[in-house]
C-alpha cells in the first residue's frame, strides 16, 4: 500500500453518523404529517398539530447546535491528526 492510503482517515466515522441523525430527525418528524395530524391532546388550548410543530423548531435547533459543535470537534481532531 501507498503511503497515501494508509494515511488517509476514514470519510464515515461515528460521530459523522451522529451528525448526520442529527441534521436528518426534524425532517423525518416533520414530513411524516400522520403521525401528528391530530388535535387531541391539547396543550393550554393549542392543538396537537400546532404544538407539536413548534415543539420541533426548538428541537431542530438543539440537534443543529449539537451537529455542529460535533463538526467542529472533528474537524479540530481531523486537523490535529494530519500535522502528527
Amino acid at each position: 500500500m501507498s503511503q497515501a492510503t494508509q494515511g488517509k482517515q476514514s470519510v464515515i466515522t461515528p460521530t459523522r453518523v451522529v451528525i448526520a441523525l442529527c441534521l436528518f430527525a426534524p425532517f423525518v418528524a416533520m414530513l411524516w404529517v400522520s403521525s401528528y395530524a391530530k388535535v387531541e391532546p391539547t396543550f393550554v388550548g393549542v392543538p396537537f398539530f400546532y404544538w407539536y410543530q413548534m415543539l420541533w423548531v426548538v428541537i431542530s435547533t438543539v440537534l443543529t447546535m449539537v451537529a455542529y459543535k460535533l463538526w467542529q470537534r472533528d474537524q479540530r481532531a481531523r486537523k490535529g491528526g494530519a500535522s502528527k
